[in-house]
């Protein structure tokens, strides 16, 4: 995304400075409005800084150490709820969670939101100037609550938004860490084969001067192979690595990897519920904050953290504002089922569509905790059958020429 430097005026009248990263002046003045903000001029910013900006962030991104941690925004919201629903100032609110937080990240964020909120920045914008910590969907429902008088209702709301996200989290990893640890040992082994088994037996055959079958000969040359080339083949890896991260961070890239992984066998569909479950929930959360539906798209877009999903749900956007129903967007983004689509449509006749996304949200979070219980037992097959190869590929690469000679001997 690009930097935007930007003149407005407040609803105070006075005048304010800043710059935003977004993805176009038009999503920059969507959300200086959302801020209450009219703005003058919206001018791109110097590309020399924020090429070097970008290449910072993308360095330190590429190493995890730009990143704030889940569960920091989790206490973040739980304190601020608390601190504002006891009636502490926001500023002091601010001070005393930027002294008080473990990371050394928020903590350098929190106290530049604190010195804009010296300078008289409402707290949504002291936030949004900080997109790689505070999401759009963040800083948008903190707007309403200032605007509502019902700021500690919105951090209640993040905070309650940003635990079910990270429950999500654990039940994913939790479900793949065996398949995970087998796949690794694979690979362990694989190198320990190619590297002290292999070559042992290598010897062995050439003394004896043995006619080797094909199983053999494939195994003993990917073996010298693998010795010969060993630090190249290191190199490549980590280069592909470290390529393939850098391009996943490209617009392109993101947005091809966001639509394949979708497709992926067995954890694709996984990945759709869920992030299906993270838009309705995300819808039901702004509509509830009376966010009107065609901004709550706009922000939830952003929320999901999926390029092609986002895609379709800003053509959802889009339907809407020529005069569609949600319903109807709904169903010609093919993004839900008949029973989800039903339920919308009961939502929209009776008024009541933030509920039902709600139970929509916990209809898909029912679907994802069901595959992520049975994902163990469907890959268990897949593994079983890598290893039972890898064994096959031994037992006729090093144990028939071993039953060759065998019986050769006792002929004589």
């Amino acid at each position: 995304m690009a930097v935007f430097n930007y003149i407005g005026r407040n609803a105070q009248g006075s005048q304010v400075k800043g710059a935003l990263e977004a993805a176009s002046s038009t999503a920059v003045a969507e959300q200086l409005t959302r801020q209450n903000i009219i703005p003058i001029s919206i001018e791109l910013g110097k590309e020399k800084a924020e090429t070097a900006t970008s290449a910072n962030v993308d360095i330190g991104e590429l190493l995890g150490f730009n990143n704030v941690a889940l569960d920091d925004l989790i206490v973040l919201c739980r304190q601020m709820y608390a601190l504002m629903r006891s009636g502490v100032p926001i500023l002091r609110a601010i001070h005393g969670l930027a002294e008080s937080t473990t990371s050394s990240k928020l903590k350098g964020v929190l106290s530049d939101v604190a010195t804009q909120l010296e300078g008289g920045y409402a707290l949504s914008s002291a936030l949004n100037q900080h997109p790689k910590v505070f999401s759009s969907l963040f800083v948008s429902i903190v707007h309403v609550g200032e605007n509502t008088g019902q700021l500690d209702g919105s951090f209640l709301k993040l905070a309650t938004y940003f635990e079910r996200e990270q429950e999500t989290r654990k039940r994913i990893k939790s479900a793949l860490r065996y398949p995970s640890f087998v796949i690794t040992a694979i690979v362990v082994a694989i190198v320990i084969l190619n590297i002290f088994v292999v070559p042992t037996f290598a010897n062995m055959f050439s003394k004896l001067g043995a006619d080797l079958p094909l199983a053999t000969r494939i195994l003993i040359n990917s073996s010298e192979f693998f010795l010969a080339y060993w630090p190249h083949m290191l190199v490549a890896t980590i280069g592909l690595i470290f390529g393939l991260r850098y391009y996943v961070r490209t617009p392109k890239g993101k947005y091809e990897w966001d639509k394949r992984k979708l497709k992926i066998p067995v954890v694709g569909s996984i990945i759709e519920r869920s992030l299906l479950s993270r838009f309705t929930h995300s819808f039901a959360i702004v509509l509830k904050a009376g966010v009107p539906m065609t901004s709550g798209l706009s922000l939830v877009a952003d929320a999901v953290d999926n390029d092609f999903v986002r895609d379709k749900i800003l053509n959802m956007r889009q339907g809407i504002e020529s005069g569609d129903s949600l319903l109807r967007t709904a169903m010609t983004s093919n993004l839900f089922t008949p029973l989800v689509l039903q339920m919308v449509a009961v939502g929209e006749e009776t008024g009541r569509v933030d509920e039902l996304l709600e139970e929509v949200g916990d209809y898909y979070e029912r679907e994802v905790d069901y595959d992520l219980s049975t994902l163990t037992a469907r890959i268990e097959p897949i593994l079983l059958v890598i290893v039972a190869g890898m064994v096959l590929v031994l037992a006729l690469g090093i144990f028939t020429p071993m039953w060759d000679m065998a019986s050769a001997f006792q002929g004589k």
